[in-house]
């Protein structure tokens, strides 16, 4: 990780918890698909661990509409603050995420904005990952070279592959759904795999 000037993460379950948000999610798909909450898991983990969307894929399945985000329900890491806390300064910090509109109220509300340089959601740029171009948006940005970054996230899909075809480091962080996904060969597999914020603080710090 020599010459690195700027650290980018994801939100969603790499620097918030969002197990509560995809509990009321897999609640509200298994009442309108008429099936139990259960089995809405376990079909879920199962689809994860194919590398896919899982909930997503559930609610294709059985031909329900997508129920409303509760961002509400999201909260910090124990060491999500932290982690921030500590590695700001060492580098520029940015966010590329996959966010609905409100991401940096949302940041500023869990008192996380005060660490973060830049940030690149996708509703605001209107591009989602895995598309490259938002992490284009957020390099130019940052006027940083992807040799010079390193993307931090949960998903092997969003935020592994199309950082490593940029050229950025990549730090996989084996928390929410994202932790049951498997590497199939080397354009999937990280620099760096780490089970905690407080275990990337040992490595940047």
């Amino acid at each position: 990780m020599t010459g690195i000037s700027w650290l980018f993460f994801d939100i969603g379950s790499t620097l918030l918890d969002e197990s509560a948000a995809y509990a009321f999610r897999f609640r509200e798909i298994a009442e309108k698909a008429g099936v139990s909450y259960d089995e809405v898991c376990d079909m879920v983990l199962e689809f994860y661990k194919q590398n896919m969307k899982g909930d997503k894929e559930v609610m294709k399945l059985y031909g329900v509409p997508c129920p409303k985000w509760r961002s509400d329900y999201e909260k910090l890491y124990p060491d999500t603050e932290r982690c921030l806390k500590t590695l700001h300064g060492r580098y520029n910090i940015g966010i590329i995420a996959n966010q609905d509109f409100g991401t940096r109220e949302r940041l500023e509300g869990h008192g996380l904005l005060r660490y973060i340089d830049i940030i690149a959601a996708s509703a605001e740029e209107g591009i989602a990952k895995p598309d490259r171009r938002l992490f284009d948006i957020a390099l130019e940005r940052a006027g940083c070279s992807p040799y010079n970054a390193v993307m931090i996230g949960d998903r092997i899909d969003n935020d592994i592959i199309p950082a490593k075809t940029l050229g950025m480091k990549t730090i996989w962080v084996k928390q929410g759904f994202g932790r049951y996904q498997n590497v199939k060969d080397d354009s999937e597999r990280a620099d760096v795999t780490v089970n905690s914020l407080t275990e990337l603080i040992d490595i940047l710090a």
